[in-house]
């Protein structure tokens, strides 16, 4: 039996023991929970969830990347050739009804293939021709035929369907234009020859469409031979007349080796743009450039600067010009030009550049220190 004197003293030591445990318990936890607390760390800070954190910083949106150029075309293969034929179609002059024949059936064996790749350019003021030389639908033409880049012009195919297409870059000083069809399609080209190889006396096909474009009517092949050949341009005997400008000049494996450009003093000795400056030039017409002078058969008024002002002053005025017509004097200052500020003679000659000959505009001038307005109807440069 226990003694009871001692219940109180065993009562006493585990109320102390199990306050003791109490305590190691508690310490243990806040061990546990809060060590930074334990070890003396400063305290951290909580935020509140209810306290927005900063926003993340996003990069810039990736700027479309532009359609890559389309690449330069290709020359094309030669057609394999009889080796007596190909030596007379390289310079060579037949000698008998035999040879005549080769020639005529060699031209025949391609006449449908250069007809189909022969298209009319229907342009607001004008016709010409040019040739399909990629299957998505550029065009190889005159520059003097694009007139300026960015025209909406019609593209008529053999058969008389009509296609969409915008004009290109232009080279005025060699006379050398790009097209491209916008109707969606696939369409049949030319592959394009080297024109660098070209050698005196070698026969070549012109083709185009003289006098404008007509449905009944295929484009009709030329046979010549080359008179010259530079890098600069091609001369050959093909008969030209109006509207085959831009048309193709074929060797005789059916490769453009030129364009039609213009028309000698002889029927029989007429001017052509070799194929290789269009591969040469290939991005910056491409991308719509304009290089080369002023572009043939483009807007004029006849105006000529005052170089030593700086504003667009006018120095003198062509006799019988648009402007002169008009009533523009010397010392006049042109503030704008159909619309548009010119605050130099550069600007004008740029406002002028986008107009076609035959267009009204409206000048607005200063003279003698008062303004005032002007109209004048744009004339053609050469004509």
């Amino acid at each position: 039996m226990a003694n009871p004197m001692r219940i109180p003293r065993i009562a006493e030591r585990f109320q102390r023991s199990r306050s003791l445990v109490f305590r190691n318990v508690v310490l243990m936890l806040l061990l546990t929970l809060v060590p930074a607390l334990a070890i003396g760390a400063p305290p951290t800070v909580a935020t509140p969830s209810t306290v927005p954190s900063a926003p993340a910083q996003t990069a810039e949106p990736a700027k479309p990347a532009e359609p890559p150029l389309p690449p330069v075309p290709l020359i094309g293969p030669a057609l394999p050739t009889e080796a007596k034929l190909q030596k007379i179609l390289a310079g060579g002059v037949p000698q008998s009804k035999a040879d005549l024949k080769g020639m005529q059936d060699r031209v025949h064996a391609l006449a449908e293939k250069l007809t189909a790749v022969t298209v009319g350019v229907r342009l607001p003021n004008g016709m010409g021709s040019g040739v399909i030389i990629s299957e998505d639908g550029y065009v190889m033409t005159a520059g003097h035929v694009v007139d300026r880049p960015g025209k909406e012009v019609a593209i008529l195919l053999p058969d008389g369907k009509k296609l969409e297409a915008v004009t290109l870059g232009a080279d005025y000083g060699i006379d050398a234009g790009l097209i491209k069809i916008t109707t969606k399609g696939k369409w049949p080209f030319a592959p394009l020859g080297d024109s660098s190889r070209l050698k005196t006396g070698q026969w070549c096909i012109a083709t185009g469409h003289p006098g404008g474009f007509e449905k009944k009517r295929t484009p009709p092949l030329r046979l010549g031979r080359i008179l010259e050949v530079s890098s600069k341009m091609i001369v050959t005997d093909c008969p030209l007349v109006g509207g085959d400008s831009g048309g193709p000049l074929f060797d005789t494996d059916g490769r453009v080796i030129g364009i039609n450009s213009r028309i000698g003093n002889e029927l029989h000795s007429n001017i052509h743009v070799p194929a290789a400056t269009y591969r040469d030039t290939w991005q910056r017409l491409v991308k719509s450039e304009s290089w080369g002078g002023r572009r043939p058969n483009g807007p004029f008024i006849g105006l000529i600067a005052d170089r030593s002002a700086t504003t667009a002053t006018v120095g003198d005025v062509v006799e019988g010009s648009p402007a002169d017509e008009a009533g523009l004097k010397s010392g006049d200052v042109v503030l704008s030009f159909a619309g548009t500020a010119t605050p130099s003679f550069e600007s004008l000659i740029e406002a002028v550049s986008k107009k076609d000959p035959g267009d009204r505009a409206k000048l607005e001038i200063k003279r003698d220190g008062q303004k005032m307005e002007i109209d004048v109807i744009i004339g053609r440069y050469g004509g």
